[in-house]
């Protein structure tokens, strides 16, 4: 039986521990991109079928920005950042806004939003993997980032296609992201990591919880 599919409680929470890392890192970095105070709320970590993540996920009709990667190194994994599209907009406005000011943002091009969304992900994800390869002390590189909005449905099924190809079961770390100062700018933020065979194994052992 594989690793993933046999995760007991307490690896659950120690993995949840990395989580928390993970994310107070990317608050942190997030704070900084933003001028802003950026906070996480503790991430809920969940072992799911890529196969069920459709289903899994509120209404396949809701509008949602995603980034993908693929991270090479000890703990190799294909990894995904999906949130919602407001929300991502909204932080993506306010960074912006940062270098260019008060600005339309209907006047803008697309394109300028997707660098912003890969550059959001990019640091996310990046925090993310940074605290796990801290731990399994290696350094790791990440493909450039895939963007894509989509409806939730589309993007999972996408998902579902690509993370086949290396295992049936992804953990999904889901979130809150939430800027100080501001009215009611959140974003809801699930990362859906899928481990190469072996790379989860050893992230439990150097755990010490396997």
């Amino acid at each position: 039986m594989s690793v993933i599919t046999s995760l007991n409680s307490f690896q659950l929470d120690a993995i949840k521990e990395v989580g928390n890392i993970g994310t107070g890192n990317a608050a942190t970095a997030l704070s900084k991109l933003l001028g802003r105070v950026v906070e996480m709320d503790v991430p809920k970590v969940e072992l799911v079928s890529i196969y069920e993540l459709s289903e899994y996920y509120g209404s396949p009709t809701m509008p949602v920005a995603s980034v993908f990667v693929r991270s090479e190194s000890k703990f190799s994994c294909s990894i995904i950042f999906i949130g919602t599209e407001e929300g991502a907009n909204e932080m993506i406005k306010m960074w912006l806004g940062v270098y260019f000011g008060d600005f339309a943002a209907e006047e803008l091009p697309a394109e300028m939003f997707d660098s912003g969304l890969g550059e959001l992900g990019n640091i996310i994800i990046g925090s993310f993997l940074g605290a796990i390869n801290a731990l399994i002390e290696t350094t790791f590189q990440i493909s450039v980032p895939g963007v894509a909005r989509d409806m939730l449905g589309s993007i999972l099924d996408v998902v579902a296609s690509i993370f086949g190809t290396f295992g049936e079961y992804a953990l999904v770390i889901s979130t809150v992201l939430r800027i100080s100062g501001t009215e009611d700018v959140n974003m809801d933020g699930n990362i859906i990591l899928l481990p190469d065979p072996d790379a989860l194994e050893l992230l439990l052992r150097k755990l010490q919880v396997l």
